[in-house]
């Protein structure tokens, strides 16, 4: 009876430890099979945050870009701005340029026809003349000193620039300097005009020649700082798309590439129409080549 009792005991232990075998085992293969679906979704998310990533940072390169343009408009907005307030003292300043002008030439006019007025020989005017008429005739001659018309055409080159310069005489002599090649002198008289005559239209191209000039000389940093004080305080200047073209051409020479196709992008979109507008479009192109 004891045997029989201790059988039916080893039995049932034996099928409760396989049972509780299977048990394991069942549950280490649902683990095994939770662990690699969830290496797969692992997988899937690894993929998705490093598009995540590239996208994120296309992102910040486009909205640091657009930064820039905010900043440039408000820049320019503030500066129109400023220039509307100063329209009527402009305004003023050139009527009183052309008063100026329409007196020089009339000043110019009798000179020249004084000059031109023909003059009868020395012995007409002497014959049936008194002692005291010739002595009249001497004095009412014009003084030896300041010639002919001739006479003075042959000075003209050697004489220095007159003491109280006209704004006109100012920009063309800076402006014939630097055609010359002597852009020292050009950006001297450029500064000068600016100086002397900071209400005048043209104080805008001053600024642009003076910009031209360190271009010239291989000087981008300056030119680059002349070409920005033109943009902000010129904003509607007839030289503003000619100073984007050529701040964008200096930072190509000084190796800013992704500046300088930013500055390409902004002349495009602001004036598409311009001639410069080809030129950028074109060095676009050969930038992107380059990459």
């Amino acid at each position: 009876m004891s045997k029989r009792l201790f059988g039916i005991l080893l039995i049932l232990s034996l099928a409760f430890i396989s049972t509780g075998t299977d048990k394991k085992k069942k549950a280490y293969e649902l683990i095994y099979q939770d662990v690699q679906l969830l290496r797969k979704q692992f997988d899937k998310l690894s993929k998705k945050i490093e598009k995540n990533t590239e996208d994120i940072n296309l992102i910040k390169e486009q909205s640091k870009e657009l930064l820039n343009l905010v900043k440039l408009f408000q820049t320019e907005q503030a500066s129109f701005k400023e220039d509307q307030k100063k329209v009527p003292i402009q305004y003023q300043i050139i009527l009183e340029k052309f008063d100026a002008l329409n007196q020089q030439l009339e000043k110019l006019t009798e000179d020249l026809t004084e000059i031109n007025r023909p003059s009868s020989p020395p012995d007409e005017q002497v014959i049936g003349k008194s002692e005291g008429e010739e002595e009249s005739l001497e004095q009412q001659k014009p003084p030896p000193d300041k010639g002919t018309k001739e006479e003075k055409i042959e000075e003209k080159p050697s004489t220095p620039p007159p003491a109280n310069p006209s704004p006109s005489e100012v920009f063309e002599m800076a402006h014939s300097d630097y055609r010359n090649g002597n852009f020292e002198l050009a950006v001297d008289g450029f500064k000068m005009y600016r100086e002397q005559f900071p209400e005048s239209p043209l104080v805008d191209d001053s600024l642009y020649w003076i910009g031209e000039c360190f271009f010239s000389q291989k000087n981008y940093e300056k030119s680059i700082e002349q070409f920005n004080e033109l943009i902000l305080n010129y904003p509607r200047g007839d030289k503003i798309p000619a100073a984007y073209l050529k701040k964008g051409l200096c930072l190509v020479e000084l190796g800013k590439k992704d500046e300088a196709l930013s500055v390409f992008k902004l002349l495009i979109s602001k004036f598409p129409l311009e001639e410069e507008t080809k030129i950028a479009q074109q060095k676009i192109k050969e930038l992107r080549t380059e990459k």
